[in-house]
Protein backbone atom coordinates (compact mmCIF):
# COMPACT_ATOMS: atom_id res chain seq x y z
CA UNK A 1 0.00 0.00 0.00
CA UNK A 2 1.73 3.11 -0.84
CA UNK A 3 1.94 6.30 1.26
CA UNK A 4 0.11 9.26 1.24
CA UNK A 5 2.99 11.38 -0.14
CA UNK A 6 3.23 8.48 -2.97
CA UNK A 7 -0.10 8.79 -3.81
CA UNK A 8 0.23 12.36 -4.55
CA UNK A 9 3.13 12.78 -6.55
CA UNK A 10 1.67 13.15 -9.83
CA UNK A 11 0.29 15.93 -8.57
CA UNK A 12 2.71 17.65 -6.17
CA UNK A 13 3.63 20.79 -8.65
CA UNK A 14 0.23 21.18 -8.16
CA UNK A 15 -0.81 20.88 -4.43
CA UNK A 16 1.78 23.37 -3.62
CA UNK A 17 0.53 25.77 -6.35
CA UNK A 18 -3.05 25.16 -4.55
CA UNK A 19 -1.71 25.73 -1.14
CA UNK A 20 -0.31 29.44 -2.45
CA UNK A 21 -3.44 30.38 -3.95
CA UNK A 22 -5.70 28.79 -0.78
CA UNK A 23 -3.41 31.18 1.80
CA UNK A 24 -3.65 33.87 -0.94
CA UNK A 25 -7.89 33.29 -1.01
CA UNK A 26 -8.06 33.94 2.77
CA UNK A 27 -6.01 37.53 2.95
CA UNK A 28 -7.32 40.57 4.71
CA UNK A 29 -6.00 43.90 5.39
CA UNK A 30 -7.96 43.32 9.28
CA UNK A 31 -4.75 42.29 11.30
CA UNK A 32 -6.45 40.03 13.34
CA UNK A 33 -8.33 38.01 11.04
CA UNK A 34 -4.78 37.55 9.14
CA UNK A 35 -3.40 36.33 12.37
CA UNK A 36 -6.07 33.67 12.70
CA UNK A 37 -6.12 32.93 9.11
CA UNK A 38 -2.24 32.32 9.07
CA UNK A 39 -3.03 29.27 12.18
CA UNK A 40 -5.58 27.99 10.05
CA UNK A 41 -3.49 27.68 7.41
CA UNK A 42 -0.07 26.39 9.46
CA UNK A 43 -2.57 23.61 11.20
CA UNK A 44 -3.43 22.24 7.83
CA UNK A 45 -4.77 18.39 7.30
CA UNK A 46 -3.06 15.42 5.12
CA UNK A 47 -4.73 17.94 1.94
CA UNK A 48 -7.01 15.05 1.39
CA UNK A 49 -10.23 16.92 -0.10
CA UNK A 50 -7.58 18.96 -2.57
CA UNK A 51 -6.94 15.59 -3.66
CA UNK A 52 -10.05 14.08 -4.62
CA UNK A 53 -10.34 17.33 -6.52
CA UNK A 54 -7.30 17.31 -8.58
CA UNK A 55 -7.64 13.34 -9.03
CA UNK A 56 -10.97 13.83 -10.49
CA UNK A 57 -10.33 16.78 -12.69
CA UNK A 58 -7.55 15.16 -14.43
CA UNK A 59 -9.61 11.62 -14.85
CA UNK A 60 -12.31 13.77 -16.65
CA UNK A 61 -10.21 16.14 -18.89
CA UNK A 62 -7.22 17.59 -17.28
CA UNK A 63 -6.80 20.14 -14.46
CA UNK A 64 -7.79 23.57 -15.17
CA UNK A 65 -7.46 27.05 -13.09
CA UNK A 66 -10.95 26.40 -12.36
CA UNK A 67 -10.29 23.00 -10.70
CA UNK A 68 -7.35 25.29 -8.38
CA UNK A 69 -10.71 27.85 -7.62
CA UNK A 70 -13.08 24.27 -7.04
CA UNK A 71 -10.51 22.77 -4.84
CA UNK A 72 -9.90 26.50 -2.80
CA UNK A 73 -13.76 26.61 -2.46
CA UNK A 74 -14.36 23.11 -0.84
CA UNK A 75 -11.47 24.19 1.89
CA UNK A 76 -13.05 27.77 2.72
CA UNK A 77 -16.89 26.46 2.89
CA UNK A 78 -15.40 23.74 4.65
CA UNK A 79 -12.91 25.34 6.89
CA UNK A 80 -16.15 27.60 7.98
CA UNK A 81 -17.97 24.85 9.21
CA UNK A 82 -15.18 23.32 10.79
CA UNK A 83 -14.79 26.56 12.67
CA UNK A 84 -18.69 26.64 13.48
CA UNK A 85 -18.86 23.18 14.69
CA UNK A 86 -15.86 23.82 17.56
CA UNK A 87 -18.22 26.57 18.52
CA UNK A 88 -21.31 24.34 18.46
CA UNK A 89 -19.55 21.39 19.70
CA UNK A 90 -17.71 23.44 22.22
CA UNK A 91 -14.57 22.05 21.35
CA UNK A 92 -11.37 23.55 22.49
CA UNK A 93 -9.01 21.06 20.31
CA UNK A 94 -8.82 20.07 16.55
CA UNK A 95 -5.63 17.77 15.36
CA UNK A 96 -3.88 18.40 18.23
CA UNK A 97 -3.78 21.97 17.85
CA UNK A 98 -6.10 24.89 19.87
CA UNK A 99 -9.31 25.20 17.77
CA UNK A 100 -10.13 28.98 17.05
CA UNK A 101 -12.92 29.54 19.83
CA UNK A 102 -10.16 28.25 22.49
CA UNK A 103 -7.54 31.20 21.60
CA UNK A 104 -10.26 33.45 20.46
CA UNK A 105 -13.59 32.87 21.57
CA UNK A 106 -16.61 31.93 19.86
CA UNK A 107 -17.66 35.49 19.19
CA UNK A 108 -14.13 36.12 17.12
CA UNK A 109 -14.92 32.23 15.79
CA UNK A 110 -18.32 32.54 14.58
CA UNK A 111 -17.44 35.82 12.74
CA UNK A 112 -14.27 33.91 11.38
CA UNK A 113 -15.86 31.80 10.01
CA UNK A 114 -18.10 33.81 8.22
CA UNK A 115 -15.91 35.75 6.90
CA UNK A 116 -14.41 31.85 5.30
CA UNK A 117 -17.88 31.25 3.79
CA UNK A 118 -18.00 35.05 2.52
CA UNK A 119 -14.63 34.48 0.44
CA UNK A 120 -15.95 30.87 -0.97
CA UNK A 121 -18.74 33.07 -2.42
CA UNK A 122 -16.54 35.65 -4.14
CA UNK A 123 -14.29 33.45 -5.64
CA UNK A 124 -16.81 31.48 -7.31
CA UNK A 125 -18.82 35.08 -8.03
CA UNK A 126 -15.79 36.53 -10.06
CA UNK A 127 -14.38 34.17 -11.86
CA UNK A 128 -18.10 32.97 -12.96
CA UNK A 129 -17.82 29.65 -11.60
CA UNK A 130 -21.50 29.22 -10.94
CA UNK A 131 -21.41 25.18 -11.50
CA UNK A 132 -18.92 24.87 -8.61
CA UNK A 133 -20.54 27.36 -5.88
CA UNK A 134 -23.92 25.25 -6.57
CA UNK A 135 -22.04 21.87 -6.11
CA UNK A 136 -20.48 23.08 -2.80
CA UNK A 137 -22.96 24.97 -1.81
CA UNK A 138 -25.37 21.81 -2.03
CA UNK A 139 -23.21 20.18 0.16
CA UNK A 140 -22.85 22.52 3.04
CA UNK A 141 -26.87 22.59 3.13
CA UNK A 142 -26.52 18.53 3.33
CA UNK A 143 -23.81 18.87 6.20
CA UNK A 144 -25.76 21.03 8.49
CA UNK A 145 -29.41 19.23 7.69
CA UNK A 146 -27.19 16.02 8.59
CA UNK A 147 -25.99 17.46 12.03
CA UNK A 148 -29.34 18.33 12.64
CA UNK A 149 -30.72 15.46 12.35
CA UNK A 150 -27.98 13.51 14.26
CA UNK A 151 -28.74 16.48 17.25
CA UNK A 152 -32.43 15.38 16.94
CA UNK A 153 -32.07 11.27 16.79
CA UNK A 154 -29.44 11.36 19.49
CA UNK A 155 -32.16 12.68 22.06
CA UNK A 156 -33.76 8.99 22.14
CA UNK A 157 -30.48 7.10 21.12
CA UNK A 158 -32.90 4.95 18.76
CA UNK A 159 -31.38 5.18 15.48
CA UNK A 160 -32.11 2.72 13.01
CA UNK A 161 -29.53 1.53 10.30
CA UNK A 162 -31.52 3.53 7.61
CA UNK A 163 -31.42 6.98 9.91
CA UNK A 164 -27.78 6.66 11.04
CA UNK A 165 -27.08 6.33 6.92
CA UNK A 166 -28.93 9.04 6.03
CA UNK A 167 -27.23 11.11 8.54
CA UNK A 168 -23.84 9.83 7.61
CA UNK A 169 -24.65 10.67 3.54
CA UNK A 170 -25.65 14.10 4.58
CA UNK A 171 -22.34 15.04 7.40
CA UNK A 172 -19.58 13.03 5.75
CA UNK A 173 -19.89 11.99 2.27
CA UNK A 174 -21.73 15.13 1.04
CA UNK A 175 -18.24 16.58 1.05
CA UNK A 176 -16.18 14.15 -0.93
CA UNK A 177 -19.02 13.77 -3.29
CA UNK A 178 -18.45 17.57 -4.10
CA UNK A 179 -14.61 17.39 -4.30
CA UNK A 180 -15.16 14.78 -6.69
CA UNK A 181 -17.88 16.52 -8.64
CA UNK A 182 -16.70 19.63 -7.95
CA UNK A 183 -13.13 18.41 -9.81
CA UNK A 184 -14.94 16.70 -12.89
CA UNK A 185 -17.16 19.84 -13.32
CA UNK A 186 -13.77 22.32 -13.66
CA UNK A 187 -12.30 20.02 -16.29
CA UNK A 188 -15.22 20.94 -18.81
CA UNK A 189 -17.06 16.84 -18.14
CA UNK A 190 -20.72 16.21 -19.10
CA UNK A 191 -23.48 15.49 -17.00
CA UNK A 192 -23.33 11.90 -16.71
CA UNK A 193 -19.46 11.89 -15.72
CA UNK A 194 -20.02 14.43 -12.90
CA UNK A 195 -22.91 12.61 -11.09
CA UNK A 196 -21.06 9.71 -11.54
CA UNK A 197 -17.97 11.13 -9.58
CA UNK A 198 -20.08 12.67 -7.37
CA UNK A 199 -21.33 9.09 -6.44
CA UNK A 200 -18.14 7.63 -5.97
CA UNK A 201 -17.37 10.44 -3.50
CA UNK A 202 -20.42 9.88 -1.75
CA UNK A 203 -19.77 6.01 -1.62
CA UNK A 204 -16.10 6.61 -0.23
CA UNK A 205 -17.60 9.16 2.32
CA UNK A 206 -19.65 6.74 3.61
CA UNK A 207 -16.77 4.27 4.20
CA UNK A 208 -14.77 6.84 5.38
CA UNK A 209 -17.16 7.65 7.95
CA UNK A 210 -17.55 3.70 9.18
CA UNK A 211 -13.88 3.52 9.69
CA UNK A 212 -14.42 6.50 11.47
CA UNK A 213 -16.97 4.15 13.84
CA UNK A 214 -14.29 1.69 13.92
CA UNK A 215 -11.17 3.59 15.54
CA UNK A 216 -13.80 4.45 18.56
CA UNK A 217 -14.02 0.83 19.45
CA UNK A 218 -10.22 0.39 19.25
CA UNK A 219 -8.09 -2.48 16.93
CA UNK A 220 -5.02 -4.04 17.48
CA UNK A 221 -3.53 -1.47 15.19
CA UNK A 222 -5.05 1.47 16.93
CA UNK A 223 -3.72 -0.13 20.55
CA UNK A 224 -6.36 1.89 23.78
CA UNK A 225 -10.04 2.20 22.33
CA UNK A 226 -11.31 5.52 23.11
CA UNK A 227 -14.72 5.87 23.67
CA UNK A 228 -15.47 9.09 21.91
CA UNK A 229 -18.52 9.07 20.31
CA UNK A 230 -20.17 6.87 23.19
CA UNK A 231 -19.00 9.84 25.93
CA UNK A 232 -20.47 12.41 22.85
CA UNK A 233 -23.75 9.95 22.54
CA UNK A 234 -23.11 9.45 19.36
CA UNK A 235 -24.92 6.18 17.76
CA UNK A 236 -22.25 4.32 15.27
CA UNK A 237 -23.02 1.40 12.85
CA UNK A 238 -20.92 -1.08 15.21
CA UNK A 239 -23.15 -0.02 18.22
CA UNK A 240 -26.75 -0.02 16.04
CA UNK A 241 -25.73 -3.94 14.83
CA UNK A 242 -24.95 -4.93 18.09
CA UNK A 243 -28.04 -3.58 19.72
CA UNK A 244 -30.33 -4.83 17.49
CA UNK A 245 -28.91 -8.90 17.79
CA UNK A 246 -29.52 -7.74 21.72
CA UNK A 247 -32.73 -8.35 23.73
CA UNK A 248 -34.94 -6.00 25.08
CA UNK A 249 -33.45 -6.12 28.42
CA UNK A 250 -29.90 -6.11 27.44
CA UNK A 251 -30.61 -2.92 24.54
CA UNK A 252 -32.24 -0.81 27.77
CA UNK A 253 -29.10 -1.60 29.59
CA UNK A 254 -26.56 -0.71 27.15
CA UNK A 255 -28.55 2.75 25.79
CA UNK A 256 -28.82 3.67 29.51
CA UNK A 257 -25.40 3.34 30.10
CA UNK A 258 -24.63 5.30 26.44
CA UNK A 259 -27.69 7.82 27.74
CA UNK A 260 -26.66 8.33 31.49
CA UNK A 261 -23.01 6.74 32.58
CA UNK A 262 -21.08 7.70 29.28
CA UNK A 263 -19.02 9.86 31.25
CA UNK A 264 -17.44 6.64 33.41
CA UNK A 265 -14.42 4.88 31.70
CA UNK A 266 -15.91 1.95 33.26
CA UNK A 267 -19.03 1.82 31.48
CA UNK A 268 -17.27 3.22 28.66
CA UNK A 269 -15.53 0.13 28.40
CA UNK A 270 -18.64 -2.12 28.95
CA UNK A 271 -20.35 -0.65 26.17
CA UNK A 272 -17.22 -1.21 23.97
CA UNK A 273 -16.72 -4.83 24.99
CA UNK A 274 -20.56 -5.40 24.02
CA UNK A 275 -19.99 -3.75 20.42
CA UNK A 276 -16.86 -6.26 20.25
CA UNK A 277 -18.49 -9.36 21.66
CA UNK A 278 -21.81 -8.50 19.61
CA UNK A 279 -20.62 -8.56 15.91
CA UNK A 280 -20.53 -5.03 15.33
CA UNK A 281 -16.78 -4.59 14.64
CA UNK A 282 -17.00 -7.34 11.69
CA UNK A 283 -20.50 -6.13 10.97
CA UNK A 284 -19.40 -2.79 10.08
CA UNK A 285 -16.12 -3.97 8.13
CA UNK A 286 -17.82 -5.61 6.03
CA UNK A 287 -20.19 -2.58 5.19
CA UNK A 288 -17.33 -0.60 4.87
CA UNK A 289 -15.37 -2.55 2.19
CA UNK A 290 -19.03 -3.18 0.59
CA UNK A 291 -19.28 0.72 -0.45
CA UNK A 292 -15.10 0.68 -1.35
CA UNK A 293 -16.17 -1.69 -3.82
CA UNK A 294 -19.12 -0.05 -4.90
CA UNK A 295 -17.00 2.89 -5.54
CA UNK A 296 -14.56 0.91 -7.14
CA UNK A 297 -17.28 -0.19 -9.88
CA UNK A 298 -18.06 2.95 -10.25
CA UNK A 299 -14.16 4.19 -11.43
CA UNK A 300 -13.88 1.12 -13.23
CA UNK A 301 -16.47 2.95 -16.07
CA UNK A 302 -13.96 5.53 -16.56
CA UNK A 303 -10.68 4.45 -18.86
CA UNK A 304 -7.42 3.26 -17.67
CA UNK A 305 -5.53 6.21 -16.21
CA UNK A 306 -2.83 7.14 -14.12
CA UNK A 307 -5.58 9.57 -12.07
CA UNK A 308 -7.84 6.61 -12.13
CA UNK A 309 -5.38 4.42 -9.93
CA UNK A 310 -4.36 7.18 -8.19
CA UNK A 311 -7.90 7.46 -6.54
CA UNK A 312 -8.14 4.06 -6.06
CA UNK A 313 -5.40 4.21 -3.66
CA UNK A 314 -6.74 7.36 -2.28
CA UNK A 315 -9.82 5.23 -1.63
CA UNK A 316 -7.43 2.46 0.21
CA UNK A 317 -5.28 4.60 1.98
CA UNK A 318 -8.78 6.23 3.28
CA UNK A 319 -10.00 2.31 4.69
CA UNK A 320 -6.85 1.20 5.90
CA UNK A 321 -6.01 4.31 7.61
CA UNK A 322 -4.59 3.59 11.21
CA UNK A 323 -5.91 7.13 12.62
Amino acid sequence: MPSLNEIKQSISAELDVFEHKFKASMKSSVPLLDRITHYIVKRKGKQIRPMFVFFSASLCGGITEATHRGAALVELLHTATLVHDDVVDNSYERRGFFSINALWKNKIAVLVGDYLLSKGLLLSINHGDFGLLKIVSQAVEQMSEGELLQIEKARHLDISETIYYDVIRQKTASLIASCCSCGAASAGADEESIEKMRLFGEKIGIAFQIKDDLFDFGTDDVGKPLGMDIKEKKITLPLIFALNKADRLQKRHIINLVKNHNDEPDKVTEVINFVRSGGGMDYATSQMLNYQEQAFKILKTFPDHASRLALEQLVRFTTERKK
